[in-house]
């Protein structure tokens, strides 16, 4: 319990500057934004916390987060540009309120997926696990099968990162990927330890998603950009860098000096200016430098 909240107030304070430096440029968290095409059937919404990916099936759409509280209506209005058919099916990447805060807008029998790690983090709120609108209805652990043919979605887990209960949302037919926040804005994950997050783990996670996924090109971050599968895998080279990094350098360097000597090899993770429509979390360089901090913490536990 102590370890858990000296990492969780490393992640306070980091989180504190890095939004107020954030305000002084730009609202915090823009309003839902209007739905892009990523692919076909696929589609993304971005603003008013994570992406919102959207996917339409033969049977009805599927959504994949829903943003923070109040925004179902906004989410809904843009699938209607795209889809008339109804909402089916919500997938929820991880338990955080700015992905599940709209779940409760759309129907009550609308089934709800999360891994079961993020089901356990729901239910450990009251306010979440009051309103049964928000709640999972059906869990996974390591993999599971959602629809076929070119419905088809597959559902992976492979470790802790941003949280224990980070889900890869896949694509097949399509060859994409939502990835949520272990993967977002291009930077380190703003670790979440509270709810199982862990910087040491998270290169090991990212490392299992690269083998134990095929034949995906497109990668839709959690917020940010549309990524690819090229960018995802320099990303973990980079959370693997990181983390060596932190091992080597605890004791002897500053963690401003350690996320300064990844800037050569990994500039797009380590720039030092605020990403285009950044909500919160600050600049990549400062992310870093909070990762490497709970690195430490972390390393120092062991």
């Amino acid at each position: 319990m102590r370890r858990a909240r000296l990492l969780a107030a490393i992640v306070v304070v980091g989180f504190t500057v890095a939004t107020v430096a954030a305000q002084q440029q730009r609202p915090r968290i823009p309003p839902t934004g209007s739905i892009k095409k990523v692919r076909d059937n696929l589609y993304v919404i971005p603003g008013a916390g994570g992406n919102t990916t959207v996917f339409v099936t033969r049977t009805g759409v599927v959504l994949v987060d829903t943003k923070l509280a109040n925004n179902g209506a906004a989410i809904l209005s843009q699938v209607r540009t795209v889809s008339g058919r109804a909402v089916t099916m919500i997938i929820n990447t991880h338990s955080h309120p700015d992905h599940i805060g709209s779940n409760d807008y759309f129907a009550p029998s609308i089934e709800k997926v999360t891994h079961e790690n993020t089901k356990k983090w729901m239910a450990a709120n009251p306010r979440v696990a009051s309103n049964a609108a928000v709640m999972p209805t059906k869990t996974f652990t390591d993999k599971m099968t959602l629809g076929s043919g070119r419905d088809q979605i597959d559902l992976y887990y492979f470790g802790a990162g941003h949280t224990d209960g980070d889900a890869f949302i896949v694509f097949p037919a399509l060859r994409a990927m939502a990835a949520g926040d272990i993967f977002a804005w291009k930077m380190a994950p703003l670790i979440d330890p509270m709810a199982g997050g862990t910087v040491v783990a998270l290169p090991d996670t990212l490392e299992k998603a690269l083998k134990g996924i095929r034949n995906v090109d497109t990668v839709i971050e959690g917020h940010g950009d549309v990524n690819t599968w090229t960018g995802f895998r320099d990303y973990t080279l980079f959370s693997r860098a990181l983390l060596d990094a932190a091992r080597a350098g605890m004791g002897k360097q500053s963690a401003e000096e350690i996320a300064a000597s990844l800037k050569p090899k990994f500039p797009v993770f380590t720039k030092e200016e605020l990403l285009p429509e950044m909500e919160y979390g600050g600049t990549p360089l400062s992310r870093a430098v909070i990762n490497v901090n709970i690195a430490f913490q972390e390393l120092g536990k062991k």
